[in-house]
């Protein structure tokens, strides 16, 4: 198996007839999905999703792929073909629509209702191509080959990519669920004939590729909710992905068979819902569904809520009820049920969440306790059929952290695919088929980027170290007045803390010891600002070091007058 190296430098140019796959998102992690496949000059993207942060990023609100090697080249790209309508494929969509609006985008017809509705709020139009299972169309010398996939959500679609090079097969999320809710399956026949075809090179969804055996059935779910549903006493309130249509659909049909009503909380749920409902993909009885503000008026034992914050996002409906700050409370014997899995990364933040409802007497129904969630995910049962179907000649796991990477590559070599002609790679990791054989051949940047409020990029990696510090040891600041001609202290030292935990009468201690510095290095002749900022900063420092052991953020102020 062939995997990235830290020294590896930039590509060389494509060789002339070999096809070019760059991942800038979605290896050694989960979500941030992007392929970038360049034939003869043309490019073809395939997803541009978003990763949501984790704690240690405190204050940013999304995370893009970054766009830097393909940013000279968007003349050149001729669509982004959209597998399905996660936030983790679509959400960075709007950001790369940006810097270039009339990019075309290729999906079906949730997908791309999903993702236009999403646009809207960023006044963009989108040039549109819908398409569906069994279709195939020509995007500039890429010929694309749609087919359906199951997963947890309706209209996802695999791409078959052929190209004189050979043929590349994208299978987007996919799961190979026998008794969907839509019974929409994932096209097992068209996989064998494509492998029959010969598949040059399969990129293949790794996220469960560590779970034995297969997926269970996603309708397993309806007979542990109707249970919920006939002990729960009072409010029901359901946290789940907003663009879950599967699971909403089982809350929806339990809600309906005990007789309660359902509002849906948040704008990413009300905007999803509707256009599920809209296009004929979400089933809602009439009446079913009400305006959050008609549930005042129905008893407690007649109401669902339907809310976002599985993954115990900080701002989404869920985690402000549990931090009391939502107009909806939570009151003793109100039931919870989190219909979703926990993402890697955010156990604290859920696990969190999960305490706060609990403080309120409410009954948390999670993954843990109930089998209340089935993975939209192949497990290790389900790629080995699907490798087994598809006889790839070479292999490259996607969408996946490292260990699921690795696991999915030695199942790849347990079906027959010869180690050599495997590939683990990472974002940014540039692949070229060429002769028939996939290589690693250089490396692209592909770091992360950061979104916070309305900033793009303008986060780094210096200002998130910055709030992690501010986060744990508080700021302390301190301001100077010295003479500008000779440098002697004419005011303060002034120190005061904020969030470090050290009483600011105790800085009266320190101050003795500034003077001195400050003192000395007027003798030396050093008059500088910056240089004396720095002489203060070295010497509180020390002392806030030797006496608390801790390591504040120290803002010294040197003003001259």
């Amino acid at each position: 198996m062939s995997h990235p190296h830290p020294e590896l430098g930039p590509p060389p140019k494509l060789p002339k007839g070999g096809l070019r796959v760059t991942p800038l998102g979605g290896l050694g992690e989960i979500g941030r999905n992007m392929t970038v496949f360049e034939y003869d000059g043309r490019l073809l993207i395939v997803d541009c999703g978003v990763l949501f942060p984790e704690e240690e990023q405190p204050g940013v609100d999304l995370i893009l792929p970054d766009f830097t090697s393909i940013r000279n080249r968007l003349d050149d790209i001729e669509g982004i073909v959209l597998t399905h309508g996660h936030e983790d494929h679509i959400g960075g969509v709007p950001y790369l629509l940006r810097e270039k609006p009339d990019i075309p985008l290729i999906g079906s017809k949730l997908t791309l209702a999903l993702i236009e509705a999403k646009l809207q709020e960023h006044r963009i139009r989108p040039y549109t191509l819908e398409v569906a299972e069994d279709h195939r169309e020509r995007v500039g010398p890429f010929d694309c080959q749609f087919i359906a996939v199951n997963h947890s959500i309706p209209d996802a679609l695999a791409v078959a990519i052929r190209t004189p090079a050979g043929m590349a097969v994208h299978t987007g999320d996919f799961k190979m669920d026998q008794l969907p809710m839509d019974r929409r399956l994932t096209d097992l026949p068209t996989f064998a004939k494509l492998g029959e075809e010969g598949i040059d090179l399969l990129l293949t969804d790794s996220t469960n590729a560590e779970v034995p055996g297969f997926v269970p059935p996603e309708r397993d779910i309806s007979n542990v909710l109707r249970n919920v549903f006939a002990n729960a006493d009072k409010r029901i309130i359901v946290a789940s992905f907003a663009s879950h249509v599967h699971r909403i659909q089982q809350i929806l049909d339990a809600a309906h068979e005990y007789g309660r009503r359902v509002a849906f909380v948040g704008r990413s749920m009300v905007r999803n819902m509707g256009i599920a409902r809209d296009l004929g993909y979400l089933k809602v009885p009439p009446g079913l569904v009400v305006d959050v503000k008609a549930l005042d008026d129905l008893p407690d034992d007649e109401v669902v809520l339907v809310c976002t914050g599985s993954q115990g996002e900080p701002m989404a409906a869920l985690s402000r009820m549990a931090n009391r700050d939502h107009q909806i409370r939570i009151v003793q014997g109100d039931t919870v049920i989190l219909a979703s899995s926990l993402i890697p990364g955010n156990e604290n933040a859920v696990y969190r969440v999960i305490n706060g409802l609990t403080r309120w007497g409410a009954n948390v129904v999670h993954k843990g306790n109930a089998k209340v969630h089935v993975s939209g995910h192949a497990s290790a049962g389900e790629l080995l059929y699907f490798y087994n179907i598809c006889k790839p000649k070479n292999l490259m796991p996607v969408h996946g952290e490292w260990r699921h990477l690795r696991a999915n590559a030695e199942l790849g070599v347990l079906t027959g695919v010869p180690p050599q002609n495997i590939v683990i790679a990472e974002d940014g990791v540039v692949v070229d088929l060429v002769d028939g054989r996939a290589k690693i051949v250089g490396k692209v940047q592909a770091g992360y980027v950061y979104v916070d409020g309305l900033s793009v990029g303008d986060v780094t990696e210096t200002s998130l170290k910055d709030r992690r510090i501010l986060g744990d040891e508080g700021i302390i600041s301190v301001f100077v007045v010295v003479d500008s001609s000779t440098g002697k202290i004419t005011g303060g030292p002034h120190i005061q803390a904020r969030g470090s935990g050290i009483d600011d009468a105790r800085f009266t201690d320190v101050v003795p010891r500034i003077q001195e510095v400050l003192e000395k290095s007027a003798q030396d002749g050093v008059v500088e600002p910056h240089q004396l900022q720095q002489l203060v900063r070295r010497t509180l420092g020390k002392w806030v070091s030797d006496h608390y052991r801790r390591r504040p953020m120290i803002l010294p102020v040197v003003v001259e007058v």
